[in-house]
């Protein structure tokens, strides 16, 4: 799964990464520690040259009651076809979830020790996601969930689930783009993986009131006595 990523870049950077055109909805929103319910920038497929910023946690239009509960923030690949909750999203709202990295937590002695993944080349990375909007207090709100998959080798060694990349411009414009059912079901099929950096980080990432530069350094969790 993914349950906590970080969005620290620019227009252009991100723009540059993605090889297109980009413009924002508004002065981008820096964080370090982005948490469900919290907005982060997607590029969706009604809008593909426009970074948007919506809220992480998807709340379906035809919720009878909704909110911003954050209870729906990733969709597993292999049931979004068929699960209530998705399956209208992924044939007809897709979208690109963009972080420059995302934070996954391991079992330690010391308790849960975090980790921050990248690309490898410390380039912009892009998630495959979906989105709806709905009204909540008489107010249009947008929302999006994140595709996970099963880990592959690198990652299983932290969890057991990862996002889905889309590193590859092709990949991500058939995304963004429209698919059948069967060619829905046919993109998910692959692993969809990339090269990566992996390295521990402080525990302070683990609370969602912590927020900087510190977050992003590497750190050496301290020795066992066994």
């Amino acid at each position: 799964m993914c349950g906590r990523f970080s969005f620290v870049t620019t227009l252009e950077k991100v723009a540059k990464d993605l090889g297109t055109h980009l413009e924002s909805d508004g002065d981008l929103l820096q964080s370090y520690n982005v948490a469900p319910t919290q907005k982060s920038y997607v590029i969706t497929d009604k809008e593909p040259h426009l970074l948007q910023a919506f809220y992480w946690g998807l709340v379906p239009h035809w919720s009878k009651t909704p909110k911003l509960s954050g209870q729906l923030i990733n969709a597993r690949k292999e049931t979004v076809l068929t699960k209530p909750s998705f399956r209208e999203s992924v044939r007809q709202r897709r979208c690109l979830v963009v972080v420059d990295s995302f934070y996954e937590w391991k079992q330690s002695a010391h308790g849960k020790q975090p980790y921050r993944i990248r690309m490898e080349d410390n380039s912009t990375m892009c998630f495959a996601g979906i989105w709806d909007s709905c009204v909540i207090n008489q107010k249009q709100v947008f929302s999006f969930a994140i595709l996970t998959q099963e880990a592959d080798e690198q990652m299983a060694t932290i969890h057991n689930r990862m996002p889905v990349f889309l590193p590859v411009e092709k990949d991500r414009n058939q995304w963004l783009g429209k698919m059948s059912e069967q060619e829905l079901a046919h993109f998910l099929a692959p692993l969809r993986t990339c090269p990566l950096t992996i390295a521990a980080v402080s525990p302070s990432v683990n609370s969602v009131k912590n927020n900087g530069p510190h977050l992003h350094t590497v750190y050496v969790p301290p020795p066992t006595l066994f």
